[in-house]
């Protein structure tokens, strides 16, 4: 794809997913999918967000969507190259062009998605071509969290 894949995280990747997880469980709570969303910036949280569509019936309302509707609130400004993006889940084809166009330079998440992420169906990275990657940052603890809200579903 084209994009700098790093699996190599830290704590703070871990602190930050950790919010991200926290956004997921509210989503669950709503009976939304759960995935969860935190931008980062300056060593703080800037925009946040969880699954919505069901809610807002709204098929745009996706965590990542969001979180970069409450950041560029925050800053004042659709453009964010100095932020990171935590996701549960891997981005879809839609979360991934958003994430592309406001030009976030690093996207974390959590666990892989096998059917929709856009990492399967995309050619080449809808990224800014300065954005890193890291994922499989708590993977197990985010996959978790979709397989009971499925099984639930059941």
């Amino acid at each position: 794809m084209g994009q700098t894949i790093d699996i190599r995280h830290t704590g703070d990747d871990e602190r930050w997913m950790r919010a991200a997880l926290d956004e997921a469980r509210r989503a669950m709570e709503a009976d939304e999918i759960p995935i969860g969303a935190v931008i980062v910036a300056g060593g703080r949280i800037i925009g946040r967000g969880h699954n919505l569509t069901e809610t807002l019936s709204d098929v745009t309302a996706h965590a990542e969507m969001q979180a970069i509707t409450a950041a560029a609130s925050t800053l004042g400004g659709k453009y964010m190259p100095d932020a990171t993006l935590y996701v549960t889940v891997e981005p879809c084809p839609m979360c991934a062009g958003a994430i592309g166009w406001s030009q976030i330079r690093r996207v974390v998440y959590g666990a892989s998605d096998e059917k929709r992420g856009y990492s399967r169906i995309m050619s080449r990275s809808p990224f800014h071509p300065k954005c890193t990657v890291t994922s499989g940052v708590l993977a197990e603890e985010c996959a978790s969290l979709m397989r009971s809200f499925f099984a639930s579903k059941r």
